[in-house]
């Protein structure tokens, strides 16, 4: 069903509850709509036209005295045709951008930034997802000694931002020796996407070092090719802070915060909830709509981020009370940051 399906004093009742009930975690009785939103109707009109909702399904009640609660299906009837996104403030702009813009522009960096801030300002779990890698393409490397037993490599991918990743090694190597790996390894490797490397890393290699040193480092590349060049490393979920939503009431109970903890502690079920989202733009799926019943009590809101064949998404996750009007406006102004940030790079 859609808003269309309902008449003009259906949509303004049920639009009231939404907003009464996203704002206070509390039924909605036809008396606090009455007072708290101009409709022009009285408390006995709103009643029974709340009436009507709850036999259409967008209304339920806990018990015969309680006020409304809006369904799922009411959640959905009010993004499609009845809210009008918010527009963000300049402090809020300013925020993002300013999150954004700082530190590191490897993409992870700037995934988790988004998904910190993000969270924060929507006071719900900011999410991302990383691009699968796969079809990047290697403009060049460097490594940094970061202590005596590891190396920091930073891969610079076509179209898009550059990738970090930690390379362990036994010992402390010579700078020089890591400074002759590393123009090798851009000498063999610049040009091919990561899935070309990982395929002929072994060929591409065969008998480049030159030294103790250099043998040894060239080895763990041809060793670990598959972690070092990888298209997914398991990390591609990124979070914010799961404090936003244990603040919420849905999750006062002892049961929904174990539910809440599972699900981002172990990342995959919103993992394959993530990947799905293929659909370019805004995405919304809301509680039931989800395919796992682990998600049930969720609404996840999502944005894509594209720069050449790389994209993925980001957004938030939260209960189905949820102010999508503020949410939405917040993502898809997040996901148009990314865009430009990985587009500068």
């Amino acid at each position: 069903m859609t808003s269309s399906d309902l008449s003009d004093r259906e949509r303004r009742v049920l639009e009231a509850v939404i907003r009464s009930y996203v704002e206070s975690a509390e039924p909605a009785g036809s008396r606090t709509i009455a007072k708290t939103f101009p409709l022009g109707i009285s408390a006995a009109t709103i009643r029974n036209t709340m009436g009507d909702l709850e036999e259409r399904g967008y209304l339920y009640h806990t018990h015969p005295s309680a006020g409304r609660i809006p369904t799922d299906r009411a959640y959905r009837v009010y993004v499609d045709g009845l809210m009008d996104p918010t527009r963000l403030t300049r402090e809020q702009r300013a925020t993002l951008d300013q999150e954004l813009l700082r530190g590191h522009t490897a993409i992870e960096s700037i995934l988790e930034r988004a998904a910190d801030v993000l969270g924060v300002l929507a006071q719900e779990l900011g999410v991302a997802s990383s691009p699968p890698f796969d079809n990047a393409v290697l403009e060049r490397l460097e490594l940094i000694t970061v202590s005596s037993e590891r190396l920091l490599m930073v891969l610079v991918l076509k179209a898009a931002a550059a990738r970090t990743i930690y390379v362990e090694v036994s010992n402390e190597l010579p700078a020089e020796a890591v400074e002759a790996v590393a123009r090798v390894l851009n000498e063999r490797l610049a040009g091919l996407t990561l899935d070309d490397i990982r395929r002929t890393v072994k060929e591409r290699l065969t008998d480049a070092g030159d030294g103790a040193g250099q043998n040894e480092l060239i080895n763990i590349f041809v060793e670990e090719a598959d972690y070092l060049f990888t298209g997914s490393d398991g990390n591609d979920v990124v979070m914010g802070s799961a404090q936003m939503l244990a603040d919420q009431p849905e999750f006062h109970s002892n049961e929904k915060m174990r539910e809440l903890l599972e699900l981002t502690e172990r990342k995959d079920v919103l993992r394959s909830a993530l990947r799905a989202r293929n659909r370019t733009g805004l995405s919304v799926t809301i509680g039931t709509e989800h395919v796992n019943p682990k998600l049930t009590d969720f609404t996840i809101v999502t944005s894509t981020y594209r720069r050449g064949t790389l994209s993925g998404v980001i957004g938030v996750m939260g209960p189905t009370r949820m102010p999508y009007d503020k949410v939405v406006a917040l993502v898809q102004y997040t996901s148009r940051l990314v865009d430009n940030l990985l587009g500068d790079h």
